[in-house]
């Protein structure tokens, strides 16, 4: 637990109730909480999860079955709830709203309604930098204005709101925890990002690294930065899984409800991202150059103090070698195993 000193961790009382835990970021949070010895209870239908990365007692159900959720509260009696599950996909989005405005905000109603029931008043969610939309200015703090221009990203800002609506008129307590580029894999080689289909740069780029597919495209490479190709901040899992346990002490301390972004506000560009893929694989990568995709701003990069101040975290893995070297051994060994069973 190098990275996730468990003297720093708050005391958590549980047990926590978890959705899509058997996801990439839920797996990791769920992870730490059990190494800390805090009951875990992971629901997730394994639609976009993992039966292999479920840690635990597990409920295999869906948000929209409220009479599971009925008995599972009723069952495993949670203190308290962290929330990932949530359809996360941009261009789907747009394509599916209906799904959208269905699995996050009307299951998370269900959700808050079964918490509600239940008397369980801590949640901690799992909210998006993509709440801002076009960035105004860089970096982008909690102060920035919340103006969102994917259906994605307009359903996680209704997420917050209805988190608000019921801290206010029903004592809920909340944390809304808006990420930037969640990236990396457990050190001790676990747990990693396995998504179907595969939309993020790092394990793209290491997937032609492994020559699991044959080039990689960049879309653009004449925006207003140094090397032309958009800049992102990267935040290793890990630490986003710490930030998640943080916040769940700060609320079962007492705080009502707080929001704060999860970035390192440092941004790497994309070519700046495969030159560290392909330096830490020792393996090439066939780049090709495509036209820009509509939408992507030029820099995203977190700014804001709100997680140091008042969860007292900061990034303790922020070196994008560590953070693709942790990736790299992870999506090695799945690719080892693979080879291995075939």
């Amino acid at each position: 637990m190098s990275s996730q000193n468990s003297s720093a961790m708050p005391a958590i009382t549980g047990p926590v109730l978890i959705t899509g835990g058997a996801g990439y970021i839920g797996s990791h949070t769920t992870r730490l909480l059990r190494q800390l010895k805090v009951p875990t209870v992971v629901l997730d239908n394994l639609s976009a999860g993992h039966q292999r990365f479920v840690q635990g007692p597990f409920e295999k159900a869906d948000l929209g079955d409220c009479a599971a959720l009925d008995r599972i509260f009723s069952t495993h009696k949670p203190k308290a709830v962290v929330h990932f599950a949530a359809k996360t996909y941009v261009g789907e989005s747009v394509t599916e709203p209906s799904k959208y405005y269905l699995e996050n905000v009307h299951f998370t109603w269900n959700l808050l309604e079964a918490m509600r029931a239940h008397g369980c008043r801590d949640i901690v969610f799992s909210s998006s930098c993509a709440t801002y939309g076009n960035p105004q200015r860089i970096p982008i703090d909690e102060a920035h204005p919340q103006l969102p221009i994917s259906p994605y990203g307009r359903t996680k800002l209704h997420m917050e709101h209805m988190l608000e609506d019921f801290s206010r008129a029903y004592g809920l307590r909340f944390a809304a925890l808006r990420y930037f580029n969640a990236a990396g894999a457990s050190q001790s080689g676990e747990l990693g990002e396995i998504h179907a289909p595969e939309t993020h740069l790092i394990p793209l780029v290491l997937f032609a690294a492994l020559g699991l597919r044959q080039k990689i495209s960049v879309f653009g490479n004449d925006y207003d930065t140094p090397d032309g190709t958009c800049i992102r901040d990267y935040v290793h899992v890990e630490d986003l899984a710490r930030a998640h346990v943080q916040a769940l002490g700060k609320l079962q301390d007492g705080i009502a409800r707080l929001a704060c972004n999860l970035g390192t506000g440092t941004g790497f560009s994309v070519l700046e991202v495969i030159d560290a893929c392909q330096r830490v694989s020792g393996r090439p990568v066939h780049v090709e150059i495509a036209p820009r995709r509509e939408g992507d701003p030029p820099r995203l990069i977190s700014g804001g103090s709100a997680a140091l101040d008042l969860l007292g975290w900061a990034p303790q893995r922020a070196r994008l070698d560590d953070i693709v070297g942790d990736a790299w051994r992870f999506h090695l060994a799945e690719a080892q195993s693979a080879k291995k069973s075939s």
